[in-house]
């Protein structure tokens, strides 16, 4: 019983503050609108693969073994990949319009848990820059393994990039989402901190609340309107 009247003022506070509920999150969710169509720029990701195998030769089969080294030989290879090195290559590639420490920066390098795959992927404001950047990123990789590693796999592109045709930043859908539930969480929370801060009485319920053990002895009621 007690839990249900609980309830039932719960209710009551809301639908009094409806109106700074709906302003404040109206609020909130058209300020992340705007901020996801109109301030964030778009950012762009490509990406490849490339894999590393056992070199050819006479000898064609692969033992569990075989796997197991070259599954190994990845996680050196990724560090390869992040080296210095290879983004100088990649920026003379690019006739420096990138410098090596903005293509470090931009690109991401991770082994494929448990297989022979390196994924290689780079994030830029432009479709264009960010295929271009990964291209000559992966091409300098693989040419600077050859000359650190060459005792190492064969190392080869397996999905060369393609031009990124949607952003991957800013997630739109998600920050409209995110901007709706802070303005209820925000606007709830002051709701009920109004409430908590207001002691004047306005109802018999309230003079019941604060002046306990005090009986109602009549209620004035309002002036009718004319």
């Amino acid at each position: 019983m007690e839990r249900a009247k609980d309830l039932r003022e719960i209710v009551h506070i809301i639908k009094k503050r409806m109106l700074l509920i709906l302003g404040i999150t109206a609020f909130f969710t058209i300020a992340a609108s705007a901020l996801s169509f109109y301030v964030l720029k778009p950012v762009y990701q490509a990406e490849t693969s490339i894999i590393v195998s056992k070199p050819a030769t006479e000898d064609t089969t692969q033992t569990y073994n075989d796997v197991l080294m070259y599954q190994n030989m990845v996680k050196t290879y990724s560090e390869i990949a992040k080296s210095k090195s290879v983004a100088k290559l990649a920026s003379a590639k690019l006739n420096n319009k990138y410098s090596a420490l903005d293509i470090m920066k931009a690109s991401s390098i991770s082994p494929e848990t448990s297989t022979q795959i390196l994924t290689i992927s780079v994030r830029n404001g432009s479709p264009q820059d960010a295929k271009a950047i990964v291209e000559a990123l992966s091409d300098s990789f693989i040419e600077e393994s050859a000359v650190v590693f060459p005792n190492g796999g064969l190392v080869e592109i397996m999905d060369a990039p393609e031009l990124p045709q949607t952003p991957v930043m800013p997630n739109k859908k998600l920050n409209i989402a995110i901007g709706l539930f802070l303005g209820l969480m925000v606007s709830g929370c002051l709701v009920f901190l109004l409430e908590y801060l207001d002691r004047s009485v306005k109802t018999e319920g309230d003079v019941a609340k604060y002046l306990k053990n005090v009986p109602v002895l009549g209620i004035i009621p309002k002036e009718a309107k004319k």
